[in-house]
């Protein structure tokens, strides 16, 4: 009798473990499909004969690992005639801040006009071959990083002259998750705070389109004739790693998932006189300055109970590295300061660990920091942080001052939730 019960059990534990193996192999084939591939499958209808426009980059791949463009060129009734690149350019190559020429696609042979110059938003002679506008680029969740820029301007193009516009969603890298930081203020809107939407915002490019379109925020409140094809089988909990998808650097100092999830926080070196880790391999997850001591800086952010983040001390020169970062912060100068590796990518809470960083270097080196021109005022939205750390206010009386304001912008925020 005891035999047979424990071969029951052991057989009904086999059964039960296989069971789980098939739903976790199941669950590693399940490929998110993103809003490109969603068009070519269901929507051609929606381009056929059409003179089209497209704004775009190299992130826009279809889950195959095919381009976009490369993908619509090849198509019966399908016509490109326009492309239109962001920071970057179109092939995604250019370091950062390099402004971008107009010229032609090396691929394709097409125009490329580039909204990264003088000239930020199409213009109606741009979009004299134009028909319908498509927008397809990878955001990587963060207010400050200007694809989501182009997209508003791209709209404000579309509804001024009459054409109609799809976005093709794209996961946030991120997750659709985590919604942190202040609301920009109408005085600091700018190419790197475009909307009234928090650092991290936690939203899709698709649902950002909706918002920036439907809230009135475009200039003169115009509103563009706007169709988001939604992604398949991709969930707000998200990672990028979790969507079974290849991975495409949407631009230079962005190389890797990681870095995309610590940059929401990081960036925010920018605005002061510390190495944010350009001029390195690993941009973001570096940081340093001359006057730092990496000990120093450890010990005083232990004090904080930081976790999610493992962090040593390293010494590096930043160098020019050619389509990265030619003219890094202390260049070709020893900088001491830490190395970061995150170890908990789903909870990390990004812009805090960057709040908690500055205000431990101004802390201890209060005669040494400095504040680049206002630049940290553009990044954050507001005047607030910069002021917070002059007066040295602590961490959690700088995160208690955007409660209130993200406690609104999350309410408005679920009428725009796609997933």
């Amino acid at each position: 009798m005891r035999k047979t019960s424990f071969s029951k059990i052991v057989l009904f534990a086999f059964i039960i473990g296989n069971y789980a193996l098939q739903i976790d192999l199941f669950a590693q084939q399940v490929k998110v499909k993103v809003g490109a591939d969603v068009l070519v499958s269901d929507n051609l209808n929606l381009i056929q004969n059409k003179r089209i426009g497209i704004v775009t980059n190299h992130s826009a791949v279809l889950s195959n690992g095919t381009h976009l463009v490369d993908t619509l060129t090849t198509l019966a009734n399908v016509k490109v005639t326009t492309l239109f690149g962001p920071e970057h350019g179109i092939r995604g190559n250019a370091p950062d801040g390099n402004t971008i020429s107009d010229g032609i696609d090396s691929k394709t042979k097409l125009p490329v006009y580039s909204l990264y110059g003088k000239i930020r938003k199409p213009t109606k002679e741009m979009l004299q071959n134009v028909d319908i506008l498509i927008f397809d680029i990878q955001d990587i969740g963060a207010r400050f990083y200007t694809f989501i820029s182009t997209l508003y301007y791209t709209l404000e193009a579309a509804a001024e002259n009459n054409i109609p516009i799809i976005v093709l969603d794209r996961p946030n890298p991120i997750n659709g998750i985590t919604v942190d930081g202040p609301i920009r203020t109408e005085e600091f809107k700018s190419f790197v705070a475009i909307a009234q939407i928090p650092i991290q915002h936690g939203m899709t490019i698709g649902e950002l389109a909706n918002m920036f379109n439907n809230e009135k925020w475009l200039e003169n409140e115009v509103k563009a004739d706007l169709t988001v094809i939604k992604m398949k089988d991709w969930k707000r909990e998200y990672l990028f790693s979790d969507c079974n998808l290849p991975w495409v650097v949407p631009s230079p100092n962005i190389p890797d998932l990681e870095t995309a999830i610590i940059y929401p926080g990081m960036c925010l070196l920018e605005g002061v006189n510390v190495s944010e880790g350009r001029g390195t391999y690993a941009p973001f997850l570096t940081i340093g300055a001359p006057f730092i001591n990496s000990n120093e800086v450890l010990a005083e952010l232990k004090k904080l109970n930081i976790s999610g983040i493992d962090i040593k001390p390293i010494t590096f020169t930043p160098k020019s590295i050619e389509n990265m970062s030619t003219s890094p912060k202390y260049k070709d100068i020893e900088c001491y300061g830490l190395s970061l590796k995150i170890t908990d990518s789903k909870n990390i809470m990004a812009l805090r660990f960057g709040i908690e960083l500055l205000y431990s270097i101004h802390k201890l080196y209060p005669n040494n920091f400095e504040f680049r021109n206002n630049w940290l005022d553009k990044l954050f939205g507001n005047t607030n942080l910069t002021e917070m750390l002059k007066n040295n206010s602590t961490p959690e009386e700088i995160f208690n001052t955007w409660e209130n304001e993200l406690s609104n912008f999350k309410t408005l925020r679920e009428k725009y939730l796609l997933y």
